[in-house]
């Protein structure tokens, strides 16, 4: 396996219907792989508007099996024709009152690898998660790809600096944090906390945002999309806040240098940590 990963995300507006959303995306990564790109990862519910800026039962019609729903299927036939590794975040129903915020992780070959399941659920103006999303229960998995060690780490997931670490801990090489964030708070913390982690746990984050106004917010989405590597730097420049295919080289040997520098995993104290899991 070659120590650098050429990796891809997109940022998009939304179409106005899934077909057509998923079809952008499908364009989007066969450009990637004309790239030279080996894996990308799309933004959160990246086949559905950003619903849960209104509460509505309605929006239930979003949600489909994983993996056995329509989109993981394409998702599995884009990453059979491309040849990459694809990170594919959906509004995952799993029967009657059980639904998540979910990414499915497609092998470069098809082969439907798992999902991360978003475990921190926001309740708040414009980002009424709770109506929809049962919290995630399926640990902090990191899967073992064609590029190598991803996980998955999920927009509001991104302020709790816990499952950062676990997937650190896990073996993570490269994290994708697919998020819908819209708010000027937010752009602040956009550009810190995961470079942050990134360094915090010696490894790779690509940050996926939307773009653009959808029918259901007053708000842009504002993009600005980017990879961080393991010592907090942004790969490349940052993405616009118009709708962007971003492809950048990852140095997977990058992650034992700055491990050897900054031992951080040595050096941690879970001895001492037994009231970060106290209510």
């Amino acid at each position: 396996m070659s120590p650098t990963v050429r990796a891809a995300l997109v940022q998009a507006t939304w179409t106005g219907d899934t077909d057509s959303m998923i079809a952008k995306h499908e364009e989007h990564a066969r450009e990637a792989a004309r790239r030279g790109a080996r894996i990308i990862g799309f933004q959160e519910v990246f086949n559905a508007p950003y619903f849960c800026q209104v509460q509505d039962t309605e929006h239930y019609r979003w949600a489909e099996p994983v993996p056995d729903g329509p989109t993981v299927s394409r998702m599995r036939d884009l990453a059979r024709e491309t040849g990459m590794v694809v990170v594919a975040p959906v509004f995952e129903t799993e029967g009657p009152g059980f639904h998540y915020n979910t990414a499915a992780v497609i092998d470069a070959d098809g082969t439907y690898l798992g999902k991360y399941r978003k475990h921190h659920i926001p309740q708040l103006k414009g980002f009424w998660e709770k109506f929809y999303f049962t919290p995630g229960n399926l640990g902090w998995p990191v899967f073992d790809t064609a590029v190598g060690r991803v996980g998955v780490y999920i927009c509001y997931d991104r302020h709790f600096p816990e499952g950062w670490r676990q997937l650190g801990l896990n073996g993570a090489q490269l994290v994708y944090n697919p998020s819908a964030t819209h708010r000027s708070l937010s752009a602040h913390l956009w550009q810190l906390e995961q470079p942050a982690a990134a360094v915090a746990n010696a490894y790779y984050v690509a940050a996926v945002n939307r773009v653009g106004r959808e029918e259901y917010g007053d708000d842009d989405f504002y993009g600005t999309s980017y990879f961080v590597d393991p010592s907090g730097r942004i790969v490349g420049d940052t993405a616009s806040d118009e709708e962007e295919l971003l492809v950048r080289d990852l140095d997977f040997g990058l992650i034992e240098d700055v491990r050897k520098q900054w031992a951080f995993y040595r050096d941690r104290r879970p001895d001492a940590y037994e009231g970060l899991v106290r209510p």
